[in-house]
């Protein structure tokens, strides 16, 4: 009993250390993409949500290095069903209603929802290989590279307008060495934030006999999630609702494609029975509640709450609770 309290201290204290250096991390990266004059959007897309989604990269490396590849699909899918039915659920609330601007349809919301049915796909026969790892890695490099692209254009035709009016556009402030510092010291702690996460969720699995795909796709995928729901609920109360949605999509795109792609490149990915039975058919079904609710670009509270009683429906049926 002592272990087990012992070795559940450790889980809690290193996902705690995980969650606050990724959150230094995502803050300097967030300022230098500032300083360099990117759109709230394509921050929330690609800086913030790639840097949100470090605590699942660095956990699900070091578990495929330590000889737990199960872990990764656990934590990547079941991220992505919390962003989407707790994180943007709660946000929905917060936000009492969320409009957005961004014309997702067209590249944004089909690759959302492609790279979902992709992963899916190729996890069915319980493995992942290398081969499938570097076609989700070139899809994602297809997205940045389209986000980047279109972002720039919008930038173009921004200065025109404002040169034609007679605006002066001020000289964009670059951040200084302090947060390149604090980057790369954040950086060394979510390496050992990870690494004893990755351990105690393996000896807490053995001590309690539920499987780490269990653990990993419930506790470890809510903790890995805590940066992106911060981010999301904050910036639905500041009135941000690209930032909110942005960061959501940003991130399931970089999980499924990004973390389940990087990691197979250090081995194969053993997919459990209970992931392709259970977690990867909610991911499915919360992605394309997302697209649902998206598409007319609004979200309202009562979509917020029954995202979170989805969520709930989620751990319930994960525990076998009902």
């Amino acid at each position: 009993m002592l272990s087990l309290l012992l070795w559940a201290l450790v889980f809690v204290g290193s996902l705690a250390l995980l969650v606050k250096a990724s959150d230094v991390f995502t803050d300097s990266a967030e300022r230098i993409g500032v300083g360099f004059g990117i759109s709230p959007f394509i921050i929330g897309v690609t800086i913030v949500a790639v840097g949100t989604s470090t605590p699942e990269l660095v956990s699900s490396v070091l578990a495929v290095m330590k000889g737990s590849p199960e872990i990764v699909a656990g934590n990547v899918m079941g991220s992505n069903v919390t962003n989407i039915f707790l994180i943007l659920g709660i946000s929905a609330i917060v936000g009492k209603k969320m409009v957005t601007s961004y014309q997702l349809a067209n590249v944004d919301l089909p690759l959302f929802v492609g790279s979902a049915f992709l992963v899916s796909l190729m996890v069915m026969d319980g493995a992942f290989s290398v081969a499938e790892a570097l076609l989700c890695l070139a899809c994602l490099l297809v997205y940045l590279v389209y986000a980047v692209r279109a972002e720039r254009v919008a930038d173009r035709v921004k200065e025109r307008f404002l040169e034609e009016e007679g605006i002066v556009i001020t000289e964009k402030r670059r951040p200084d060495l302090k947060i390149y510092a604090k980057l790369s010291i954040s950086l060394f702690f979510l390496y050992i934030g990870a690494n004893y996460t990755v351990v105690s969720v393996v000896r807490l699995s053995e001590m309690v006999g539920i499987g780490t795909e269990i653990i990993a796709a419930s506790a470890v995928a809510l903790g890995t999630s805590l940066p992106e729901l911060v981010v999301s609920v904050r910036a639905a109360a500041m009135n941000k609702p690209e930032l909110a949605v942005g960061n959501i999509l940003g991130s399931n795109i970089f999980n499924a494609l990004g973390i389940m792609g990087i990691s197979a490149l250090f081995g194969t990915l053993v997919i459990s029975e209970t992931i392709t039975g259970f977690v990867m058919p909610m991911m499915i079904v919360a992605t394309l509640l997302y697209f649902v609710v998206i598409w007319e670009k609004e979200i309202t509270q009562w979509e917020g709450w029954m995202l979170v009683i989805f969520y709930v429906f989620f751990l319930g049926k994960l525990f076998a609770l009902f």
